[in-house]
């Protein structure tokens, strides 16, 4: 796989812009679809526009020669595009149907159920302290985010959709890159008009189960379109600063780093909308930052002691293996 440049300063450049973008089209569509702002509640069909722009963005890249366009069968896009679409309105219903509290609570567990699932598929093993530090952030984030928590039979369905889509996707965008050796922005460039065109067809129906309004319905003003336009550029580098993150990283690093975002948008919240920030909200973000600390010093240290494993062995390690090999007879047959 051609490998994009990896570099500790590309590395934070990679996190700070989906940190930017993530925390400002969360600003920008509480404005849009708020009560007191423009009331666009169409949150799915948005979310149609934002992947078309995002496949414009693509197209022209690619037609001017910016990024070469690598074969992936047209099968595994339809595949990931399904199990994204399924995420993105499994999240909306589980919001509906479901209390914030209970859908704060899904959004949690979307942490361990990564590791599980990175377990099951990849056989990947997690260190002691990597368990430690992911079940800190689970805990502050907890604190700061969950207040009631009511849930229904239905919503449970849904936010279990959601939990089991939204992982198989973020694990999958790493899985798909090293698959086919291509770069983040190739695959989403791929994945994209088809997220769009499905998300456009299949969102308007979606938004009016959700709130009972017809998208035609909705008086447009210029102010509306703007911000529409302001989300849609915001969600261009959302989703290619995820693709870039989960890349370089994992699906567990993006899901227990990505918190970050949470402590900002609750920072922003009271600075800006006036939000309440309580003593139990201090607390939880403090323990969530102080967890994803730990997290990474303990990746980092995971990462340092995987390094250093080949230079452990001496001559003197070797000499027996090597003396074993000298022994097994040429036609192969074993001495007995």
């Amino acid at each position: 796989m051609e490998k994009e440049k990896k570099s500790p300063v590309s590395d934070v450049g990679a996190w700070g812009m989906n940190i930017v973008s993530s925390v400002g089209i969360i600003m920008a569509n509480k404005q849009l679809m708020s009560p007191a702002g423009f009331a666009f509640g169409f949150a799915t069909t948005l979310t149609g526009f934002h992947f078309s722009v995002t496949a414009l963005v693509g197209f022209i890249s690619n037609a001017s020669g910016y990024s070469a366009s690598k074969h992936v069968p047209l099968w595994e896009l339809i595949w990931f595009s399904l199990v994204a679409n399924a995420s993105i309105t499994g999240m909306n219903l589980s919001l509906m149907l479901n209390s914030v509290g209970f859908y704060q609570i899904s959004k949690l567990s979307m942490i361990p159920v990564v590791c599980v699932m990175e377990w099951i598929i990849h056989g990947k093993n997690f260190s002691r302290e990597v368990k430690i530090a992911v079940a800190v952030v689970v805990i502050g984030v907890g604190i700061c985010t969950v207040t009631d928590v009511k849930v229904n039979a239905k919503g449970f369905l849904c936010a279990c959709v959601a939990i089991l889509c939204t992982s198989l996707q973020q694990i999958s965008i790493g899985s798909l890159q090293k698959k086919y050796s291509v770069g983040s922005f190739e695959l989403l460039s791929k994945t994209a008009p088809i997220q769009a065109i499905s998300l456009l067809i299949l969102g308007p129906f979606i938004d009016y189960f959700l709130t009972g309004k017809l998208l035609t319905d909705y008086k447009m003003t210029s102010a509306a379109f703007a911000f529409i336009l302001l989300s849609c550029s915001l969600a261009v580098f959302c989703n290619i600063s995820q693709y870039l993150c989960i890349g370089r990283f994992s699906a567990v690093s993006f899901q227990v780093l990505g918190h970050m975002k949470t402590v900002c948008v609750l920072t922003l919240g009271w600075l800006l909308f006036d939000s309440a920030l309580t003593f139990k909200n201090l607390m939880g973000m403090a323990l969530a930052v102080v967890g994803m600390i730990v997290y990474s010093w303990a990746v980092e240290a995971e990462k340092q002691t995987k390094t250093s494993l080949p230079s452990t062995l001496t001559e003197e390690d070797l000499k027996p293996l090597k003396e074993g090999v000298a022994e097994i007879p040429l036609n192969g047959e074993a001495k007995v």
